[in-house]
């Protein structure tokens, strides 16, 4: 995609409050979590699965680098989205519709940090499939949302190339 294009997605505020507290609980969960965690597991698969002592070396040269990006590209979405007024939630406003401009140097950014708060999602619900589906969990929702939005972006972008 052109730098110079952009993507117009439509948010309610309540939609853009909630994807705020989503992303800065991804930036928590990648500076707060135990090393040993399985949702960063998801984040920095290993790059020698049949070798440990190799994905083990990889690891250690690469995963902060890796995690910094994430965090950056997290920082990236948050600030586009602007502050979050947590009345609005309770207010006739929450429906009101506003696009997003994304511009082609930050939608890579939107697209990494959508992808990755999916992964952190679908370890948590236990998903390994697109045969799983937790439909009892509240946060599945969730996950599918955050697909739709991610369909949404691809779609927008294709179209701009």
């Amino acid at each position: 995609m052109n730098p110079e294009s952009v993507v117009l997605l439509d948010f309610s505020r309540a939609e853009t409050a909630h994807l705020s507290v989503i992303v800065r609980d991804f930036i928590e969960l990648l500076d707060d979590s135990p090393a040993d965690d399985p949702a960063l597991a998801r984040l920095v698969p290993s790059a020698y699965p049949d070798d440990d002592d190799a994905a083990d070396e990889y690891r250690a040269l690469t995963e902060a680098d890796l995690l910094d990006s994430r965090r950056a590209d997290a920082r990236t979405v948050i600030d586009m989205l602007g502050p979050i007024d947590p009345a609005v939630l309770d207010s006739e406003a929450a429906h009101d519709v506003a696009p997003i401009a994304i511009d082609g140097v930050r939608l890579p950014a939107w697209l990494r940090t959508l992808a990755a708060v999916r992964l952190v999602l679908a370890s948590r619900l236990g998903i390994t499939s697109d045969d799983d589906r937790p439909v009892d969990d509240p946060r599945y929702g969730v996950y599918e949302w955050l697909a739709y939005r991610l369909d949404q972006l691809i779609e927008a972008a294709s179209a701009q190339a």
